[in-house]
């Protein structure tokens, strides 16, 4: 059993294409910034509908990072 610490924050991923790319786009993005990320959590998913059609994805999701 480990005794790390883990901090918590909310990011917003988007993509054109999938609900994954928007995931995957979130997490590299602020893997640019915070160190340990070893987590995630989708909160809620929606989405910009354009002529009838699926135009883009957004994607809230928390993301846990070990504190050194």
């Amino acid at each position: 059993m480990s005794d790390h610490v883990y901090g918590l924050s909310e990011v917003v991923g988007s993509s054109p294409t999938s609900v994954d790319e928007a995931i995957r786009n979130a997490i590299r993005k602020a893997g640019g910034t915070v160190r340990n990320i070893e987590w995630f959590q989708t909160q809620e998913i929606r989405g910009q509908v354009v002529d009838g059609d699926v135009a883009y994805f957004q994607v809230t999701l928390k993301f846990g990072f070990r504190i050194e």
